[in-house]
């Protein structure tokens, strides 16, 4: 019986744990260390003492990102492997066997690295990542004003689009500071609303202001205010580091500035500072991409695309291709239930494209919806999207909105020579009227 050959010499599997990271090496019992950033150190000299060229790691939550710092710092090649190619060990269940049968594996050959960018893209990461973070609570507080309101039996969200827009803010701000007078509270808003909807403003500002009901809404108020500060300060943070990212890249700057409707960062010529990051290329020429959306994906796939060998990679990696099964005669798609940042930064671009009304990808999203649903129509749209993406960032082919009037002009003309060949083999003669 044939032996496998080891491909990677100088190979090490390392099991993390919260307390103790395992190491193994080829021939040398399992050795342990604690978590500490001592431990860490003592581990890496162990690794540089012992020869050790490459190591294989699972991603486990955020455990690994110390040590892979420190690894790559120190020019050690580290594999960092999803757990679930690695799961099946041919023994009992510990952390000294995985570590063994990590080492083993990767020695092989047969262990796949995951994507991992490089330091500054990963900074920029741990920034647009905190940001959005704070987004999601500040959303949430958002809704503890409402609920405030509610029990005040202040209907103002029914007038206004947004309860925290600078009219709902002023509004918000004057009841803290003791006003009741639904008049008086009405003028404090935009006169573009006051023109259409003053009667109606002022009405839903007439309440019951109740002492408690008022506490609450002060205390949404000010952590909202507090987590809109604390996205400028991440703002200040991603601006900081894309200047130094784009210092010495002379391009010419392509393409108009496409603002996002909601959450546009503080950051001074954010479209300039995309397209030098990307070596000129403007990825706000897609449909349903604007500069914010290319900030985030760059944030979660860096700049250099060719990390993946061919779209059909790209679109599996970010979870929007379906799963092949087959088994003899079987064969039948699954449905994947990888979720990944990307992917569901394509799908959300997949979700305004749908609420768009000229573009050309709107006909394809609602021919997949009246066939299989929205769901598979997002995510179909989203995976469309993600291959011009892929296509534009790395040959650089240009993109061309045609327009939701000329792809149903498209498509009527394919429908049209289905039936009328279908029609002939029936010995009937199509004729448009």
């Amino acid at each position: 019986m044939a032996k496998l050959e080891e491909i990677k010499k100088n190979a090490a599997g390392i099991d993390l744990g919260a307390k103790l990271f395992f190491v193994s090496i080829d021939g040398v019992t399992v050795k342990s260390f604690e978590t500490h950033t001592a431990g860490l150190k003592s581990l890496v000299s162990y690794l540089k003492e012992s020869a050790i060229t490459t190591v294989a790691m699972e991603s486990t939550g955020v455990l690994w990102l110390p040590l892979y710092d420190m690894l790559e710092e120190v020019g050690i090649e580290v594999f960092l492997v999803n757990a679930a190619h690695s799961k099946n060990i041919p023994a009992q269940k510990s952390d000294p066997a995985d570590c063994r049968w990590l080492q083993k594996l990767h020695s092989f050959g047969m262990l796949r690295a995951s994507y991992v960018p490089r330091d500054d893209i990963r900074k920029l990461r741990t920034y647009i990542r905190q940001r959005e973070d704070h987004q999601d609570i500040a959303s949430m507080h958002i809704q503890h004003m409402q609920k405030a309101m509610e029990l005040m039996n202040l209907k103002l969200k029914n007038v206004i689009s947004q309860l925290h827009g600078v009219s709902g803010q002023k509004i918000i701000q004057a009841i803290l500071d003791g006003e009741c007078d639904a008049y008086k509270l009405a003028n404090l808003c935009d006169t573009s609303i006051l023109k259409k909807k003053k009667e109606a403003v002022i009405e839903s500002l007439k309440g019951n202001y109740k002492e408690e009901y008022v506490f609450m809404l002060r205390q949404a108020f000010k952590a909202y205010q507090f987590y809109q500060n604390q996205i400028k300060e991440c703002d200040k943070e991603v601006d900081k580091l894309l200047i130094r990212m784009t210092a010495n890249k002379e391009v010419v700057i392509t393409g108009d500035p496409k603002v996002s409707r909601h959450n546009q960062p503080d950051i001074k010529k954010l479209h300039a500072k995309m397209v030098k990051l990307h070596d000129g290329k403007n990825p706000s020429v897609l449909p349903g991409i604007t500069d914010m959306t290319t900030l985030r994906l760059t944030a979660e796939l860096g700049c250099d695309y060719t990390k993946w060998p061919t779209e059909k990679h790209f679109t599996s990696w970010l979870g929007l291709s379906p799963r092949k099964h087959q088994s003899g005669k079987t064969n039948r798609s699954q449905k994947r239930k990888i979720n990944t940042k990307a992917g569901q930064i394509f799908k959300e671009s997949a979700m305004s494209i749908a609420n768009s009304k000229y573009l050309a990808l709107k006909g394809f999203y609602y021919r997949i919806k009246s066939k299989h649903g929205p769901k598979a129509a997002i995510k179909a749209t989203a995976r469309k999207l993600a291959v011009l993406f892929y296509r534009y960032m790395t040959i650089g082919i240009d993109y061309v909105e045609v327009g939701l009037k000329e792809y149903e002009k498209r498509y009527q003309e394919q429908v049209f020579k289905g039936i009328s060949k279908k029609a002939s083999a029936l010995g009937y003669q199509l004729i448009r009227v």
